[in-house]
């Protein structure tokens, strides 16, 4: 009997050994691979999201009605709307110290030719004038081609040695200098500048006034326009040209001016000068999005006082929201 009862014993558990030997072990569950670590299991997690609103610095230059800088405002003179709805003032200063790039863009077409000289020697004197230490400069020529003879620099000896190098040439590129100038200044911090000298005719380029003028508002310049006219009743000036840099200038918050022989040119440049030593920074974050556009139109307007009176305010007319590179 008990023999038997081993042998039941011995069979049965040779029975169980085989069923398990043809069933193969279970393997583990492929983990796929993430750079997302894994979240632990936590009725109570709470997700955050992070809104990263930048600050939207505007440079503003204010003129009293005879055109001259105006320096001694405080912050409450100002009202900042961006798409028309007010904006808290976060930052602001007076006569900023922030470094400038400035690109000045020369035209050196054939129509310039008998004042390319004057041109280049206020440009000159400009230089000299206008760069402190922390200042840098970049020099372009424009043609049929637009050339940067010297990138930015603090040096006034290779500028005044790339200003030599400025030849005539035949065609005018205005709006590809304007978009490559704008271009070279997207990544410069501080403030940023463009300082054209032209007859305001373009001929060649491959990009238009609206192309220039939204690299001009991505790169935040501000555009100064000499215009170039003998005589400024002249029947034979490119007047469409003219009221292109006039707009893209007010547009950017800078200004337009016209020159016609040297005295108004270093005129012209003194003005710039000045403009630049006595500039407000002002700095909001916006309040909400009110627009599906990528452009956000900003308006800074004073309080209204008596004081105030009579003054102009000029800065950029808007941002756009996401730069293109």
């Amino acid at each position: 009997m008990k023999r038997a009862w081993l042998v039941v014993l011995i069979m049965t558990l040779t029975a169980f050994a085989a069923t398990h030997a043809q069933t193969p072990a279970s393997s583990p569950t492929p983990v796929k691979e993430s750079s997302t670590p894994a979240k632990e299991k936590d009725d109570d997690t709470i997700t955050t999201f992070k809104v990263n609103v930048r600050l939207v610095n505007v440079f503003v230059t204010v003129t009293d009605a005879s055109g001259a800088p105006v320096a001694n405002l405080q912050r409450g003179d100002f009202q900042v709307l961006e798409d028309g709805y007010p904006q808290q003032i976060s930052v602001f200063s007076k006569e900023s110290e922030l470094p400038l790039s400035i690109v000045l863009a020369v035209d050196a077409s054939l129509s310039t030719k008998k004042d390319i000289k004057t041109e280049l020697d206020s440009a000159r004197r400009f230089v000299h004038a206008i760069l402190r230490p922390v200042d840098r400069l970049s020099l372009y020529q424009f043609t049929e081609d637009v050339d940067e003879l010297i990138h930015f620099t603090n040096d006034p000896r290779k500028i005044d040695t790339a200003i030599d190098r400025v030849q005539v040439g035949a065609a005018t590129a205005m709006y590809d200098a304007i978009y490559l100038g704008a271009d070279s200044l997207l990544d410069r911090t501080g403030r940023k500048v463009m300082v054209l000298i032209t007859d305001g005719g373009d001929t060649v380029s491959h990009a238009d006034y609206h192309s220039a003028l939204k690299r001009a508002q991505e790169a935040e310049a501000i555009l100064y326009s000499i215009i170039v006219v003998p005589v400024e009743s002249d029947a034979g000036r490119n007047t469409g040209g003219e009221h292109a840099l006039i707009q893209l200038s007010e547009d950017t918050g800078g200004k337009y001016y016209y020159a016609s022989d040297a005295a108004s040119m270093e005129k012209a440049f003194n003005q710039i000068s000045q403009e630049l030593r006595m500039q407000y920074l002002i700095g909001y974050y916006p309040s909400r999005r009110f627009s599906d556009s990528d452009f956000r139109r900003i308006d800074i307007h004073l309080n209204g006082s008596g004081s105030t009176s009579g003054y102009h305010v000029r800065h950029r007319t808007g941002y756009y929201n996401a730069k293109a590179k």
